[in-house]
Formats: structure tokens, C-alpha cells, sequence
């Protein structure tokens, strides 16, 4: 009876998981069915090596498969890619390189008539889209619309005089443009044979937006939100320009050969259809008025170009191209910061111009004019050059699938903003409150954005009215939308501690002064309070730090700093433990190694 009772089958416990678990079940397992097989069961045997080996194997499979699972879910992951990829099955889309957007002056010469003596506006040139421009500190910008120095609402001064005369022979034109960061840049691809859903990786590292894609057919394909939309809005010269004030005209047309983008933490890819050409020639592809596709719980509203409502009738996705060459146009940002600075875009690297009716013109007069063309920014161009955090990325994915791609409650706002294309420019932060002096459901967003160096700063009218239109394609219709500048409140810490008997008092303080830096490096949302006793604890924690005397918190105000005067002892709590700020304000920690003083005591 105990000789069955030995022998008897005992289930394999799948439970363990970690080496000591897994070893101790395998010589469990060893005693009781070869017992007289193996008896040595000491650690520097051969049999203990077998064991401990295979325990080891256990050990990391568990993990890797613990690991595995936990970057299967938005919650718990915690590599960059990985995140990435959950929320873009979510419906958020990722850019990782946005541009920044801004107005700059153009100036030009212009010759005085010989008669009149008033500017000889047949000279005044129009600088056309696609003009570069470049920064004093290397980065290249690009005009996206035609600046004509002909317009009449320029402003015009006298430059040069004939000395002799005293007459003026040449007058100094001023207008304005928009401008974005980067630079425009083709790649070619060969096709072969077809190939469905085909893929195109574009070489470009910060790669803002995709311009077109033409095969050498001369076929255009045009960027959808999803495959399975197929109609897009394209702009038309409006003929009454001149009397109705509107340039131009907006026309739904179909396209069966479309495309997608792609972006994340390497590379940008585009994907095509999964169509033949020959699906558009027997009619494959449906009118674009059917609907055939249906994804329950989700919008396809993306921005004002395209149409959220018509959505294929085919089950192609679009057209793929095949034995073809496809040339590709993107905008690439040449520097990680694409900001600007006041005044520090200066040369005209690649200028594009074209004169009114060049054949009655002096040629000679007209390379003069090209050569003069100078140019600068009045206001700094902005955006956001750092990248959210992983934290970020996660509370923004959650908002932005719960939201639909529609904009109801004051987080769907937010997820908005920040879904915002990178070819409108990027907000740093958002914050949407109701306004209580308003009976017309008017909302107030206020929006901060990134300077050149990282700090936060008001974002520039451009950059608002890129918001305002993208916005307005997923809000309410009874709902108004007020744009403003959240107020920046920089502030100073000051704290003093003392010193674990062993430490020294210099590496204390400088460990402690790295780690407040590290609780402030990333920006605070907007109306965020400061909690002092967060920063206690980051102090407690410092292991060099025996004790910690005190912590205050100062405003920083006058130049360089922001010149919003605010009250710390007014706002802070009355237990002292939390610096309470108005919803419309934002702190800001704008120089952690000046504005964090440390004492050792």
C-alpha cells in the first residue's frame, strides 16, 4: 500500500513561477518518481546544476510572459513604442515631430516710376508658396502662402535717393506671410508587381506631414483620416473673389487612389489600398454617397479638409499602385526645435518669385529686386518641442477614444487639441472651463504653448487659428468657443535641510537640489496646484538628507520672467500644504538651476 501511495500520480502545479518555487517542484518531483534514480541533492552536483538551469528557464519565461502581458494593455505598459501602438488601436493619432507655425515680414525694393515719382508697382513681385527660410540658429521655415508686395495694403517707405535730385529712386515694400517649420523633401520608390495594403517608409526622421504622393502615370493620391473614406474637400479659385470676399470654393471629389500616415517614435509610413486600377475601371469602387462600412462608436471626423460622412461603398480600401514610381513630398523638420525667437529669422535661402508680365520689364531691374528680398519675424513662432510623457500619452488616449472624435464634454475639448495634426502646429497644454458670465453655452479654452528653449509661452495668433478651425470640426454646433492665453505664474523654491551625520553637506544639497529639479521637470497642466508636501517627501527621500528645516515657495516675477504678480500666501492652504492657483493660470519652474536655492543647516 505505501508503495502506491509513493507511486501515486500527483498533479504538476502550474503555479510556480519564480526559481525557488520551480527548483523546489522539481526535486519534489524527482524524489518522488525516481527515487532511486537520483538521490544527490547537493548543490555543487551535476544534478543541481541540471535543476538550477532549468529553473532559471522557468524563471525568465515567467517574466517575459508577466512583461508581455502587462505592455498588452494601455494601463500597465511601460515602453514608448508600445504605448504607442495601443493608442493608435484607440483612434489617436501620434506625431512625434509637430511643426510650428507663425507670420513673417518680407521686404522688397521697389523702383519710383520716372514720371510720377511714386512706386512703379509693376516691379512689385509676388514670393510664391514654397519659399525657405532659415533661422539664425540653422532651422529652415517654409511659406505656405504667395506673398504679393503689389497689394495695397502694404506698407510703403522711401529707401534710396538720387543725392543729386534728392528724388526717390527706390521704395522699400513690407507684407506678410505665413510661415511653417521645415523643409520640403521628395523620396522615390519603385513599385513592382501588386501588392495589397502596400507600404512606403519614409527615410526622414521628424517628418510633420506628408505633401503629396504622385506615381509617374501622373496619378495623384490624397491622404484620408482611414482607408475606408473616399471623398475629400478640395479647394477651387472662386471667380467672384472680388465680390463675395471668398477665395475660395470647397468641392467634395472622390478618390479611389488615397492613403494614410503613419507616425511613430522611428520612422513615418504611408499605406496604400488594397484596389487594382482595374477596380476603377469596371466600377468597383462604389459612388462615394454609399455607405457600406460600418464602425459602431466611432466618428471619422478629421479635420476641415475632409468629409466626415461619405464613406466608401467598396471593400478594396482604395487603390494600390503597382509597376509604377511613386514620388513622395513630405515636410521634414531639419532641428528637433522648430521654435523661434523674435526677430531670428532672418536669410532667404531658396526664394521662389515671379514678376506681373516679366517680358516688359528690365531684367536688370528685376535681379536687383530678387536680391533684396529680406526678411524677419516681429513675433516668435511657436509650438511644443518636447515630447509628452508616457503618463501623457495614456491620459490623452483615454480622453480621445471616450470623446469619439466629438467634442461634448470639456475632456473631449482637450483630447481635441491635442489630436490636432502636426501640419496645424502643436499646444503644449489645454485647459477648458464653462463660462459662468455667458446664458449662450460659451466655453473658454485657454492654451499655452513652448518658446524656442522649452519654456511656456502665450502661442501666436496663427497657431490660434489653426486650433479654432480644427476645433470647429469636432464641436458642438450650439457651442462657442473662446480662445485665450492661460496666464504664467513662475515661481522660486527655496528650502533648507540638514545632513545625514555621514554625508557630505555639498553632495546633500546637490542630490536634494536634483531631485526637486526631477519633480518639476515636466510642465504642470493648467489650474494644477503646487503641493509642498510633495515636495517634502522628495526631500525626505534624498538619502544624504537626515532632516528637512523648511520649503517656500516664491513668485518670480520682471524681466526675465513673467510679469503676473501672484500672492503665495494669499493662495496657499491653510495647513501649508498646498499653493492653490486660478483655473486660468499655470505654474511654471521656468529656471531650476537659479530658481532652486538650497541651505544646509
Amino acid at each position: 500500500m505505501s508503495d502506491l501511495n509513493k507511486n501515486k500520480i500527483v498533479p504538476i502545479n502550474y503555479t510556480n513561477r519564480d526559481f525557488n518555487s520551480i527548483r523546489e517542484a522539481l526535486i519534489e518531483h524527482a524524489r518522488r518518481y525516481y527515487p532511486d534514480t537520483y538521490k544527490d541533492f547537493n548543490e555543487a552536483s551535476f544534478g543541481s546544476l541540471v535543476l538550477d538551469t532549468v529553473s532559471y528557464v522557468g524563471d525568465v519565461l515567467s517574466f517575459y510572459l508577466d512583461y508581455q502581458a502587462n505592455e498588452s494593455f494601455l494601463n500597465t505598459a511601460s515602453e514608448y513604442k508600445n504605448v504607442l501602438k495601443l493608442m493608435s488601436s484607440m483612434g489617436f493619432k501620434f506625431t512625434k515631430a509637430p511643426a510650428s507655425f507663425g507670420i513673417c515680414q518680407m521686404f522688397a525694393l521697389v523702383p519710383s516710376n520716372p514720371v510720377t515719382g511714386t512706386p512703379d508697382m509693376k516691379y512689385a513681385p509676388v514670393v510664391r508658396t514654397g519659399t525657405t527660410l532659415s533661422s539664425t540658429a540653422g532651422n529652415l521655415y517654409t511659406l505656405i502662402e504667395d506673398v504679393d508686395f503689389s497689394n495695397p495694403n502694404n506698407d510703403i517707405i522711401v529707401a534710396r535717393v538720387n543725392e543729386t535730385t534728392g528724388y526717390p529712386t527706390y521704395y522699400a515694400v513690407k507684407t506678410e506671410g505665413q510661415i511653417i517649420s521645415g523643409e520640403l523633401f521628395t523620396h522615390t520608390e519603385a513599385i513592382g508587381a501588386y501588392e495589397k495594403y502596400k507600404k512606403i517608409v519614409l527615410p526622414g526622421e521628424n517628418v510633420s506631414e506628408v505633401v503629396s504622393v504622385v506615381d509617374s502615370d501622373g496619378n495623384t493620391y490624397f491622404e484620408v483620416e482611414h482607408l475606408s473614406q473616399n471623398t475629400v474637400f478640395k479647394k477651387l479659385v472662386n471667380p467672384n473673389y472680388s465680390r463675395d470676399n471668398v477665395p475660395n470654393i470647397l468641392k467634395t471629389i472622390p478618390v479611389p487612389r488615397r492613403y494614410i500616415v503613419e507616425h511613430s517614435d522611428d520612422d513615418t509610413v504611408i499605406t496604400f489600398g488594397a484596389g487594382t486600377s482595374e477596380n476603377i475601371m469596371t466600377g468597383s469602387v462604389s459612388d462615394p454617397s454609399t455607405m457600406a462600412i460600418k464602425r459602431h462608436g466611432k466618428s471619422y471626423i478629421s479635420d476641415s479638409s475632409f468629409d466626415p460622412f461619405m464613406l466608401t461603398g467598396d471593400e478594396k480600401m482604395g487603390v494600390a499602385p503597382s509597376n509604377t514610381t511613386v514620388v513622395v513630398t513630405y515636410r521634414e523638420n531639419t532641428e528637433e526645435n522648430v521654435n523661434a525667437g523674435s526677430n531670428t529669422i532672418n536669410e532667404v535661402s531658396d526664394v521662389i518669385i515671379e514678376f506681373n508680365d516679366p517680358t516688359k520689364l528690365d531684367s536688370t531691374v528685376m535681379d536687383f529686386i530678387t536680391t533684396t528680398i529680406e526678411v524677419t519675424n516681429e513675433d516668435p513662432i511657436l509650438g511644443d518641442i518636447t515630447l509628452p510623457t508616457l503618463d501623457e500619452l495614456k491620459l490623452r488616449a483615454s480622453k480621445s477614444f471616450s470623446s469619439q472624435r466629438r467634442a461634448v464634454t470639456k475632456d473631449d475639448y482637450v483630447s481635441v487639441v491635442y489630436s490636432m495634426p502636426a501640419n496645424l502646429g502643436a499646444i503644449k497644454r489645454c485647459s477648458v472651463l464653462r463660462d459662468r458670465t455667458s446664458t449662450n453655452r460659451e466655453l473658454d479654452m485657454y492654451v499655452i504653448s513652448e518658446d524656442e528653449i522649452g519654456n511656456l509661452t502665450k502661442p501666436n495668433l496663427t497657431l490660434k487659428n489653426n486650433l479654432k478651425t480644427w476645433v470647429n470640426t469636432s464641436r458642438m454646433i450650439n457651442d462657442n468657443i473662446n480662445i485665450k492665453d492661460a496666464k504664467i505664474i513662475n515661481f522660486g523654491i527655496e528650502f533648507v535641510i540638514e545632513p545625514s551625520v555621514e554625508a557630505n553637506s555639498f553632495d546633500a544639497l546637490r542630490a536634494a537640489s536634483i531631485e526637486v529639479k526631477k519633480l518639476f521637470e515636466t510642465h504642470m497642466e493648467i489650474g494644477e496646484p503646487i503641493i509642498i508636501s510633495e515636495i517634502f517627501k522628495t526631500l525626505k527621500s534624498v538619502e544624504q538628507v537626515l532632516d528637512v528645516i523648511s520649503i517656500e515657495v516664491t513668485n518670480k516675477t520682471g524681466t526675465p520672467y513673467s510679469l503676473e504678480n501672484f500672492s503665495i500666501q494669499a493662495n496657499t492652504s491653510n495647513d501649508g500644504r498646498i499653493i492653490y492657483i486660478p483655473e486660468t493660470h499655470i505654474f511654471e519652474l521656468k529656471y531650476p538651476d537659479v530658481d532652486i536655492v538650497g541651505t544646509v543647516r
